[in-house]
């Protein structure tokens, strides 16, 4: 395989690796429950609010723009913003400083207008950025520092922080759902209309057969909660947030600790170098075959949360029901998220996609032939659960891909992780009002089988790679720093 040879590599810009005492591990893992916290408590609050849009500011769409506003600067902020901000201010404030981008977006909650929400979404979607591409490049150089004192390599490592991250991120779900839940229903008697749909007629008008309600079928659950309990929610939200910020500006360590090289190299850059790499990483061909499948995770998010929610959940079994599903969801993402690094351990990383891949395909099929009725309860917690665990591999995975394939790159390579996973959400959001559900599911199918097809170019060349490397000495040590395996 071709070495890279980029002004950002490390095989060019050689410093030795610090030495760490065996003790360092347990400060290692300090720093990823610390970091994995905050973005829980963070996300805590905005997917509690995310989740609430369409239905507390449905007037006039205005959530729905709110939201479209967040994934539209989010682009934007995914190419241009992750590499100048960590240049300017390392990891570890990045994250701290960007936590701050969210907090409008709650506090817009208090007086939800156009000229409000839609500047506090763009404010959103540029912290977006710079906030997950820190995130991804501090586990991937800990992962690295970490296999100094330890015998684990670098890859299996940076599966098994991911995984670490992303239960606690996904519990975010839950957590958020449960708080919003437990504020609009506590002290209020829930009243059952006497108004059913027939199951029959459910289960024809529902599921993959779901083309938008029309104006005669207004569902009266979408009802503007109480203003005070609103209130009450986007206080607790924004307490979450601010917490969050203050956890990892006073309890994670500096990135430079454990990458000394990144740190010269990053700070003798100019801003505009870091951007050119991270435009110019788009013309390497593993970052064109790693792409469809990033898009693949923004669209099937997208999907659920929209789509599977409004045709399946709201639409058969009603929408109050929305947040269980999504805290089944969660829980099963946060557990799968877990065992993924363990179970990549055992098995390597294509069986763990290759699961992944039957598995999510056997929903997509599942779904276009179900007809969904309210007395299939069991079923809409099953397929967010299983749904759940999809997401989560691909997620791990897909991160961890990222920053082995590009080591020395990493703020390029998850700034192209995000925005190309953006990209997919907000390709997802436009065509949803237009398409019925069906087709949506079709378009799922087709992109997951391109990105799958390109995670498999990427291992076939990667093993092609190895059997070069071992009949060519010379070149054995830097592909080695390379860490493709």
């Amino acid at each position: 395989m071709t070495i890279d040879k980029t002004e950002m590599s490390r095989e060019f810009v050689k410093v030795p690796t610090p030495n760490f005492e065996p003790s360092e591990r347990w400060r290692i893992i300090k720093n990823i429950l610390v970091i994995s916290c905050a973005f829980m408590v963070n996300f805590t609050a905005f997917m509690g609010a995310s989740n609430l849009q369409s239905s507390v500011n449905a007037d006039q769409s205005l959530g729905t723009f709110t939201l479209s506003a967040i994934y539209g600067s989010l682009l934007f902020s995914n190419i241009l913003l992750p590499a100048l901000i960590i240049s300017w201010l390392g990891c570890k404030w990045t994250m701290s400083i960007s936590v701050l981008a969210y907090m409008p977006f709650i506090a817009s909650q208090f007086y939800p207008k156009f000229y409000t929400m839609i500047p506090s979404g763009l404010s959103v979607g540029l912290g977006g950025g710079p906030l997950w591409c820190a995130k991804c490049t501090y586990l991937t150089v800990i992962a690295e520092a970490y296999s100094t004192v330890s015998d684990v390599a670098v890859d299996v490592l940076v599966t098994r922080f991911f995984g670490l991250f992303f239960m606690f991120y996904q519990m975010a779900q839950v957590w958020g759902n449960l708080i919003s839940s437990a504020v609009l229903s506590y002290g209020i008697d829930t009243v059952v209309s006497n108004v059913t749909l027939n199951s029959s007629v459910v289960a024809e008008i529902c599921g993959a057969n779901f083309c938008g309600v029309s104006e005669e079928n207004k569902n009266p659950n979408l009802q503007r909660p109480p203003v005070e309990r609103i209130y009450l929610i986007s206080g607790i939200y924004l307490g979450c947030m601010i917490l969050a910020c203050l956890i990892i500006a006073f309890a994670v360590d500096p990135l430079s600790r454990y990458d000394r090289n990144r740190a010269r190299l990053v700070k003798g850059s100019s801003g505009f170098k870091l951007l050119a790499v991270t435009l110019k990483l788009l013309k390497e061909k593993n970052q064109l075959l790693i792409l469809p499948i990033t898009l693949f995770i923004g669209a099937e998010q997208a999907f659920l949360f929209a789509d599977y929610n409004a045709s399946f959940v709201s639409c058969a079994w009603g929408i109050n029901n929305i947040g269980y599903v999504m805290i089944c969801f969660g829980i099963t993402n946060a557990i799968a998220a877990l065992f993924t690094g363990a179970i990549m351990k055992l098995t390597g990383r294509k069986p763990v996609m290759i699961f992944a891949f039957c598995l999510h395909l056997s929903l997509f099929v599942y779904m276009l032939r179900w007809k969904p009725t309210p007395e299939q309860g069991i079923i809409f917690f099953l397929l967010s659960g299983l749904w759940g665990v999809c997401d989560s591999i691909w997620l791990v995975q897909v991160n961890a891909l990222s920053g082995i394939l590009f080591p020395g790159q990493e703020e390029a390579a998850f700034a192209n992780f995000r925005l190309w996973e953006s990209t997919g959400s907000v390709i997802t959001y436009v065509y949803s009002p237009y398409l019925c559900t069906c087709t949506k599911l079709y378009l799922l199918i087709g992109i997951l089988c391109v990105g799958m097809s390109g995670f498999g170019v990427i291992e076939w060349l990667g093993i092609r790679a190895d059997r070069t490397v071992s009949n060519n000495k010379p070149d054995l040590e830097l592909m080695n720093d390379r860490d493709i395996n």
